[in-house]
């Protein structure tokens, strides 16, 4: 297995649509990379790609980007695309908190986050992908109508944010609470899934999902509901819970 890992460390750095903390393509990737002016789209933590693929698939009038801090796992994707002549698939390796130095404000039309670690225990709050820390961040690089799309299957993960959302008042385009459970939800939800999405749904799990936009996000909403945060921790603490929010 380690061997394998360095074969595909190795190769990941010298395929043609994979990039590791490429800071160069910042406001390039259009013009460099995929000689285009389609609008962008990236995946967070998309792991082997599954979704990116499948994206990029349907939609071959727009460039995708999956991210991961993982190579060897992206490795899997990058070179799918190429068997397959996808020419509008790109591979970044980062890691989160920086992803405002690899692109240009505005440069990104949509994101997706599919499947992220929950970081369920109150005091890693701050790791989780639809924290206002991050959505700061995501502000930073989206186009001003550029959108987020969330899904998972942790309940405490949507609930969280659910509540960050409507505490920094955002309210969300869009939510389904059992995405395969609802006859009339978006086939592009229903039909896209990755072998996490497969393997959650087939344990009984019920699949989230919710859009919004980050348009009106500001400093002062972020300020009070991280006030508010730290509040119902101290007292979820004193109770001696470490998870709840």
């Amino acid at each position: 297995m380690a061997k394998q890992k360095l074969k595909r460390f190795a190769e990941f750095a010298t395929m043609p649509n994979t990039f590791d903390f490429a800071h160069q393509l910042k406001g390039k990737w259009n013009t460099e990379v995929f000689k285009n002016n389609n609008p962008i789209v990236l995946e967070l933590g998309c792991g082997k790609g599954e979704y990116t693929l499948a994206l990029a698939h349907l939609y071959p009038n727009k460039n995708f980007i999956g991210i991961d801090i993982k190579s060897n796992r992206m490795w899997v994707g990058a070179k799918k695309a190429l068997e397959q002549n996808q020419m509008n698939i790109a591979f970044l390796r980062i890691v989160l908190h920086k992803i405002h130095e690899f692109f240009e404000a505005g440069e990104v039309s949509e994101i997706w986050i599919t499947f992220p670690d929950p970081f369920v225990r109150i005091r890693s709050a701050k790791h989780r992908l639809t924290h206002p820390r991050f959505l700061q961040l995501y502000k930073q690089i989206l186009h001003p109508e550029g959108l987020i799309n969330f899904k998972t299957d942790s309940d405490e993960l949507f609930s969280f944010t659910q509540i960050m959302l409507s505490k920094i008042g955002i309210e969300p385009i869009l939510v389904e609470t059992d995405v395969h459970g609802n006859p009339n939800a978006e086939p592009l939800l229903k039909n896209v899934r990755t072998y996490y999405e497969n393997l959650f749904s087939a344990k009984g799990k019920k699949i989230k999902f919710m859009k919004f936009s980050l348009l009106n996000l500001s400093t002062d909403h972020i300020t009070k509901f991280e006030e508010w945060f730290e509040a119902e921790r101290k007292k979820l603490v004193a109770l001696g819970h470490s998870t709840g929010i």
